[in-house]
């Protein structure tokens, strides 16, 4: 039976092998790898290792990845969650998922020396530069001890799938059958933050991950709170029940964007107008929009660091950047959206957008430093989509009028009630309806500003009329009109000579119509 099943997993990943691969692997064990797939359903990777052999599968706790600035304790609570769903339900298939902290490379040589390993299977990953780094030693240790290490893509953007995106969001999923256990494989604990050198990171009102989540909230998604998506999604108010709240399953793996996108067309199929198929439409847009800019990370690795029109932009302001990042700026809106994400680990797109825009336009802050704030806050940091919109947002691409958010504004159209403003600063209680966006106006703030709620850190008008002279005369000396931001992308994508190795010359994603909005929170 285990022989029979192979050759339907292989013609399922055929894509990924070759005929000579086709060899006794009844008898081979396999290391499954896992990093952001931490599910079994539709996994071609978990697919492969099932028809290659026994399956060993493994997850890394690496120290070093742990302590980069763009990682934090809410992310490691939110993984540890996913990695112990997983865990039960592998044991409930009968394979123990071994957990090891260590440097990849030394655990994995470990491992493959101690269990007859000749091959490693995982899925591909865009992660941030550091994975990259890390899957490069993998790679050349790998070939130097003449293990096979095989990738499979677990998206429709990556090269080399017949029928690109489309072909793969359409095609049957993929699960395991067959799985068979290494015997004899010590599973081991999982280690604590403190074990990880994480500093403490309290997020009181965040999601909890973990496969079951997951699957729940994609069906309330689908069948209650989605229909008023696409007017909702906008205020901080009635953004948090109606966007699908599916970000950080997607960036954990516990569930496959393919599973999205066709449980989403399912319902689409039954809700094809008004509201729903509306909402339904414009969610799959957003669904392709996160594809796109992952690919963009993965031919343009450099996006993470490196501006695609630096021009001398921005500044480091330690002071600026700590009152931004402690919700203390004096402009409560903006103050407001980011004591909310300190507490949830999750903003709504737009409140996205205006808190990094404050950040570069009003405050004058470098991207890097805003936006390794937001990432490290953001429980569904997913590097591809990021920092593209981090660059995009600061206005670093070079192209189109620039994006500045006036946070007063803001405060009064997202929140004209003031109850969002009003939960998160409970110090401006006693200011009017009349001046709560505005607390300098005010005839009381002399007892308030500098008191118990900080005076304003700029002049959001003034602020933003520098910001946009400034960068007009940045313009002006550099030139002619660069490209519109998604195609700078692009163009970036084909200049880098560091575009990841295992990918071909870069191409452009045909995109859906309309979307432009290009905020991914989904």
């Amino acid at each position: 039976m285990r022989c029979a099943q192979n050759n339907l997993a292989m013609a399922v990943v055929g894509l990924f092998t070759n005929p000579s691969d086709h060899l006794d692997i009844c008898s081979m064990n396999v290391l499954m790898w896992f990093k952001r797939d931490l599910r079994m359903a539709d996994h071609p990777a978990l697919a492969l290792a099932a028809a290659r052999g026994r399956v060993l599968p493994v997850w890394l706790a690496e120290p070093d990845y742990w302590r980069l600035p763009d990682v934090s304790a809410r992310h490691w609570a939110m993984t540890t969650e996913a990695v112990d769903s997983l865990r039960g339900d592998l044991a409930a298939a009968g394979l123990p998922l071994v957990v090891r902290m260590g440097e990849a490379v030394s655990v994995l040589e470990r491992l493959c020396r101690a269990h007859g390993i000749t091959e490693i299977v995982s899925h591909e990953e865009t992660g941030n530069l550091w994975t990259w780094g890390r899957d490069k030693r993998v790679a050349a240790w790998a070939r130097a001890a003449g293990i096979r290490w095989t990738e499979v893509p677990q998206s429709g953007v990556q090269r080399g799938l017949a029928g690109g995106r489309d072909g793969f969001m359409t095609a049957e999923q993929v699960m395991p059958h067959g799985l068979t256990p290494v015997p004899g494989v010590e599973p081991g604990a999982m280690p604590s933050a403190r074990a990880m050198g994480l500093a403490d990171d309290p997020c009181p009102h965040r999601q909890q991950s973990g496969r079951a989540r997951a699957l729940a909230t994609l069906d309330s998604f689908l069948t209650s709170r989605g229909a008023p998506y696409r007017a909702a999604m906008s205020s901080p108010l009635s953004g948090e029940r109606a966007c699908s709240r599916l970000s950080p399953h997607l960036a954990l793996g516990a569930l496959s964007l393919r599973e999205v996108v066709q449980a989403t067309a399912a319902r689409q199929a039954e809700r094809p107008s008004g509201d729903w198929g509306g909402s339904l439409r414009s969610f799959q847009a957003r669904l392709a929009w996160r594809d796109h800019f992952i690919q963009k990370l993965e031919d343009c690795p450099s996006i993470e660091t490196t501006a695609l029109q630096e021009a001398g932009l921005r500044v480091s302001d330690a002071a600026r950047l700590a009152a931004w990042e402690a919700g203390a700026t004096g402009l409560p809106f903006l103050d407001a959206c980011l004591r909310y994400l300190r507490a949830t680990g999750w903003l709504n797109f737009r409140a996205r957008a205006m808190v990094m825009a404050c950040a570069s336009y009003h405050l004058w802050l470098d991207w890097r430093a805003a936006g390794t704030v937001l990432a490290r806050r953001f429980t569904d940091y997913e590097p591809g989509i990021h920092w593209p919109q981090v660059q995009m947002q600061a206005g670093v691409t070079g192209s189109g009028a620039p994006r500045i958010y006036n946070p007063v504004k803001q405060g009064w159209e997202q929140d004209p009630t003031g109850a969002f403003t009003r939960r998160w600063l409970p110090e401006l209680a006693a200011v009017p309806d009349l001046y709560l966006q505005e607390p300098w106006r005010w005839p009381g703030a002399s007892q308030l500003l500098g008191r118990r709620y900080p005076e304003p850190v700029v002049d959001p008008v003034a602020a933003a009329r520098a910001a946009r002279d400034r960068i007009a005369a940045l313009r002006a000396e550099a030139g002619p009109a660069p490209l519109p931001p998604h195609r700078a992308l692009a163009e970036a994508a084909r200049a880098s000579p560091l575009s990841r190795a295992r990918q071909a010359a870069p191409r452009d994603l045909i995109l859906p119509s309309g979307g432009r909005q290009l905020s991914l929170d989904l």
